[in-house]
């Protein structure tokens, strides 16, 4: 398609190429990017607003809860709780999940989201996003967790948006990833990237090598390897961003575990398993070091898995690390 096509036209035209759909699916999307351009918006004056620094709160994970989190976690339960489209939605941000108020038609879906990823970058203008995942709901006027807590591989659509210079907004439907670029100028997100493959191997690697000395030998010995090869490396500390740069660019993200994470630190079922189906439809792959993402059953709605994901054969190599004999390591 053209680049420059809107999204709600890309939307359209692809609905019109799966027989029965009524375009419901295709109207969460629209709904998501509004509420996607209301943050945005935040974002952009959040120094001027009043919208930086801490609530004084802390949320289901102990972390210190930013203003902005806040401000974009309800921004978004109030700019999809009224549509008819979905069932129940979950945050990062809530211990609960969120039932869509009954004097509120309900819809099909369920909607898991992580309303602003990097928000400890706030302050330093570092590049930061919403992730989110959208899954069908067995029973939607009793939506129950259990709708929630599905292996990756049954997402119908996950997607970012990344609030920058240039704000971006990728998903995935299972058929290819696609990328939209904010026209500020019309308000309209306009097609950049379709159809988004990630090279075969990584010219990046990002990691925060601090944490090494908490790391199996196994890991240090795969990322030391990995130096004097070539590659840069690349850490942002925004998982979003990092991914990004590393879609486009060619590159492996790890956040494996360590001593003090055993279970890893980013959270399998608002971060780990929307990336997940991204970067596999973009020929990348994803795995906690030992196992497919998406292949990985929640048990619970903020469960942590360590994250390896990026160009394939890094990813392999990777794997082949862990799986090698701890005595072989240097």
């Amino acid at each position: 398609m053209d680049i420059g096509t809107t999204l709600t036209r890309f939307l359209i035209e692809q609905q019109r190429h799966l027989p029965g759909a009524t375009g419901t699916f295709t109207a969460l999307l629209e709904e998501i990017a509004i509420a996607a351009k209301i943050v945005g918006r935040e974002v952009n004056k959040a120094g001027l607003a009043k919208t930086m620094g801490l609530t004084g709160r802390t949320n289901i994970h102990g972390e210190a809860v930013q203003a902005l989190d806040d401000f974009a976690n309800w921004t978004i339960i109030r700019a999809l709780d009224h549509t008819g489209l979905l069932a129940a939605m979950a945050s990062e941000e809530m211990e609960e999940v969120f039932p869509i108020p009954e004097h509120h038609p309900r819809g099909p879906y369920v909607l898991v989201f992580d309303p602003v990823d990097g928000s400890s970058n706030i302050d330093v203008n570092v590049s930061i996003g919403t992730i989110f995942s959208i899954y069908r709901c067995a029973d939607p006027e009793h939506p129950q967790v259990s709708d929630f807590l599905r292996r990756g591989r049954e997402q119908l659509c996950a997607g970012y948006v990344i609030d920058s210079y240039s704000p971006i907004l990728v998903y995935t439907t299972g058929s290819g990833v696609h990328g939209f670029t904010l026209d500020p100028t019309i308000g309209e997100f306009l097609l950049s990237h379709e159809d988004l493959q990630i090279p075969t191997q990584a010219t990046i690697y990002s990691v925060n090598e601090a944490r090494s000395p908490t790391w199996d030998p196994r890991v240090r010995g795969y990322v030391d390897g990995l130096k004097g090869t070539g590659r840069s490396a690349r850490y942002i500390g925004s998982l979003v961003a990092d991914f990004h740069r590393n879609l486009l660019k060619g590159g492996i993200f790890l956040y494996p575990a360590e001593v003090r994470a055993p279970n890893g630190k980013l959270r399998l079922v608002y971060e780990a398993n929307p990336l997940a189906f991204i970067i596999e439809q973009a020929g990348g792959s994803a795995s906690t070091g030992h196992t497919r993402i998406l292949d990985v059953r929640p048990e619970s709605l903020h469960e942590r898995v360590p994250l390896v994901i990026g160009s394939p054969q890094d990813v392999a190599e990777f794997e082949a690390a862990l799986r090698a004999p701890q005595e072989q390591q240097v």
